[in-house]
This record gives C-alpha cells, structure tokens and sequence, in this order.
C-alpha cells in the first residue's frame, strides 16, 4: 500500500515538472513570437520611413538613404520606388511582386551583386530600371524577361565578368530594339576584355577561354605573375545622383567635385553641380551630354573658362553661373549657345575693362536672353556699376564727332577744317596720298601699282 502511494506521488510530481515544462515552452513560443512581431514591426518602420508623394498625378515612393538591407513592403500603387544609396545585397526571386503598378525602379548605389531570376517578376508595366554602382559581375537574361515595356535599363559600374554566364545578357543588349538598355556598361574581367562595351562586345568571345586560361605560362613574358593593372581613379559620377524620372536628371551638388564628371550619360536634361570645387572649365567638358537643357554650375570658384567648353550644348536654355569668381568671358565661350534663354551670372566679381565687352556684345545681339547680376567689381571707380552702363561711358569717350579732319584732328579748331562738304573730302584725299607707296623702279611694270590704305574709325 505504501508503495503505491509513493508511486502515485512520483507520478503527481512528474505531472507537474511536464505542466510547468509546457508553460515554459508556451512561454518561450510566445517570446519567439513577439519577437517575430518586434521584428516585423521593426520593417515596417523602415518602410514607414519612406517618403510618399504625388506628382503628376503618380504616385512616388522614396526610400533612398534609409539603410535599407530588405525591400520594403510598400503600398501597391506605387508607381515609382526609389531604393538608391542603400545597403541591399541579394534581390530574391519576387521581391518586387506586390507592386504590379510600379514604372520606374531605381536601385543605384547599393551593394547588390546578386539578382535571382524572378526578382523582377510581376513588373509587367515598368520602363525604368537603374541598377548602375553595384557589385554586379553577372546577370541573367532571364531576370529580364519578367519586364516586357522596360526602355532604359543602365547597368554601367558593376565589375561585370565578361565570360559564359553573360553571354545571354551580353545577346539581349545588342538586340537593335534595345537602344537603350545597358548603354556605358563595360567589362571588368577578364584583363583581356577590360574596357570594352557590353554593347558591342562580339558574343562569340565570352565562351572562348582567355589566353592565361589556355596556357598559364602566358601570363607574363617571363612566365610569371602578371602584373596587377593600375587602379583607375573612382569616376566622379559614382558620387552623383542618377534620376530618370520624370526627366533624365544628374544632381551631384556638393560632391566636393574638382572637374566635370566623365561619361555624362547622353539623355541627361538636366545637370547640377553647384557647390562644389570647379575652379575651371576645359574643352568639350560637356560633349557628350548632347540633351542637356538646363546647366547649374553656381556656387563653385570658377575662374576661367574654356572657348569650347560648352561646344555641343545647341539645346541648352538655362545656364547658372552665379557666385562663382568669373571677371570676363573670352571671346567665343557663347558661341555655341544658339537657344539659350536664361542666363545668371550674380556673385561674380565682374572687371569693367575691355575685357568684359564681349559678353556685353554678345548679349546685346540675342535680345531673348534674359540675364542678371552683370555688375562691376573692379576697378573701385565703377563697383556697383551695371556692366552695360559701363560700356556706355567707354563708348562716350569716343564721340561720333570725332572724324578724320574733325575739330579734334590736327585742323585744330579751324571751322573750315571742321566743316563738311569739299573740305572734308579735301583733308580725306591728302590723308589717302600721304599713304601711297613711291613705285619701285627697279620692279616690272607690270608691279608698279600704287597701293591705296583705307583708314576706317572704330568706335
């Protein structure tokens, strides 16, 4: 009996040891869980974070800058997802599928080396795919399929791996429909390749092993090592900001820049680069942004600038060069501006000498123009001045009255010698003889000509 009863109380203490067991897991469960919440809580926020906005009557969804390591779920009718300058890694297969309506994604500047194959799908409607600045070495044609409208795809800064694996991509790219997917993109790997075009590289070369692949003893003429290539200097563009919507924009204001970036892509419209540290403009510094319209170079120390530094830009309207430190334009920095509207040139320390007529020349001659801030700096008697002003007062220190044989000329004050008529064409005709060459007589006849110099008055 007492057995029994001692193993009835074993089984009541075992009861209750697996009960309590049980809270603690239902416990443990339920922190697991509230952590899963805290955790999608946290999401969330990220995405809470985000910028939302209308414009044009589309919807915006602004999530750069964010330390963003997910795509964050969004609303759905998003039509335009900026992720640029995040921490992204890895674009996992229908990452982007709840946002059926979306036309533009931009997704520079992260850290992506990664893109599985259905990562775009369901992005039947978008046009607009910006993934340069990443750490892409490889991308599937397929990864592209799910994106039937896309128009501009820009896949320039990757290390791309220019062997087998991208020779679908490499095919899709030369496609002629495709003038505008994946312009700029260039080879990183292998040596052989570097530099080249993913646009007009041969497909036929990708699956044909380098020659260090076919004999490693051909590395170097030594057959050793070979040697590393040169760093190139970081383009400047990757410190930019790339925006295709709604019109092709580069913003690389306060990038403590030195000189333009290279490789302006060619449909940019609009370009900023105030505040930075441009100190001078070279020739064809913007050649190849043939489109460009609007130009701010405003708040750089700007001193000198190229004759041709603006060749190419016949369609550009506005051009921002206040608070630089600009004292004349050489003759011909204007030339090529032919649909210019808008001019600013305030903060300058404009010179009033002769140095400065050729802008007013200019703008005097396209009327349509409209500027401001052509103020005189120097010299001290005319600071504050209007420039136009200036010249003005140039221009009366050599009245119209100041003509050959005029009271100012060696006629003195002689009212005959002042007077028009046959007196005036007298002084003329003796000023013509006085230049008349002796003829030469040891030359034929024939080059025995009197030569006549014509004397013109410039105002």
């Amino acid at each position: 009996m007492g057995r029994r009863v001692l193993v009835f109380l074993l089984l009541l203490l075992i009861l209750g040891v697996a009960q309590s067991r049980r809270g603690g897991g239902r416990g443990g469960r339920g922190l697991v869980r509230g952590r899963g919440r805290a955790g999608a809580a946290k999401r969330s926020a990220a995405a809470s974070d985000c910028k939302e906005y209308v414009e044009a009557g589309e919807k915006y969804l602004d999530c750069q800058d964010r330390g963003l390591s997910s795509v964050p779920t969004g609303p759905e009718d998003v039509h335009h997802l900026i992720l640029a300058r995040n921490r992204l890694q890895v674009l996992r297969d229908g990452a982007f599928a709840h946002l059926t309506q979306l036309r533009s994604l931009d997704l520079q500047q992260n850290r992506i080396s990664t893109v599985e194959d259905g990562a775009f799908a369901g992005l039947e409607t978008l046009s607009t795919l910006l993934l340069q600045h990443n750490r892409l070495s490889a991308l599937s044609e397929e990864a592209l399929i799910a994106m039937p409208r896309l128009r501009y795809l820009r896949l320039y800064a990757n290390p791309w791996r220019c062997g087998c694996a991208l020779d679908s991509l490499v095919r899709t790219l030369q496609v002629p429909s495709a003038r505008q997917l994946g312009n700029y993109a260039k080879c990183d790997e292998p040596q052989a390749l570097r530099g080249h075009k993913l646009k007009k590289l041969k497909a036929e070369l990708l699956c044909e092993p380098s020659p260090v692949e076919r004999d490693p003893s051909s590395s170097s003429p030594a057959g050793g090592a070979a040697p590393k290539p040169l760093a190139k200097p970081q383009d400047a563009t990757s410190l930019c900001h790339t925006y295709m919507i709604p019109a092709p924009r580069l913003d690389c204001t306060s990038r403590d820049l030195k000189y333009v970036p290279a490789d302006i892509t060619a449909d940019i419209v609009k370009m900023d680069l105030s505040w930075n540290s441009l100190q001078q403009l070279k020739a064809r510094d913007f050649v190849a942004a043939k489109d460009l319209k609007m130009l701010n170079l405003s708040s750089n120390s700007l001193e000198n600038i190229d004759t041709a530094a603006f060749a190419g830009l016949l369609y550009l309207r506005e051009l921002d060069l206040s608070n630089n430190s600009l004292q004349f334009f050489k003759y011909g920095v204007l030339e090529d501006l032919y649909f210019l509207k808008r001019l600013l040139l305030g903060g300058n320390p404009w010179r009033c000498d002769y140095s400065i007529h050729y802008l007013v020349y200019w703008l005097k001659h396209h009327p349509g123009v409209a500027h401001s801030g052509l103020v005189c700096s120097e010299p001290q008697e005319f600071r504050g001045w209007l420039v136009e002003d200036y010249v003005k007062t140039y221009n009366a220190d050599c009245p119209k009255d100041w003509q050959l044989g005029g009271p100012h000329s060696d006629g003195g004050g002689d009212p005959a010698a002042a007077g028009g008529g046959a007196n005036q064409d007298t002084a003329a005709q003796e000023l013509k003889a006085e230049t008349e060459e002796e003829p030469v007589g040891l030359l034929p006849s024939p080059l025995r000509m009197r030569k006549t110099f014509e004397i013109i008055r410039l105002s």
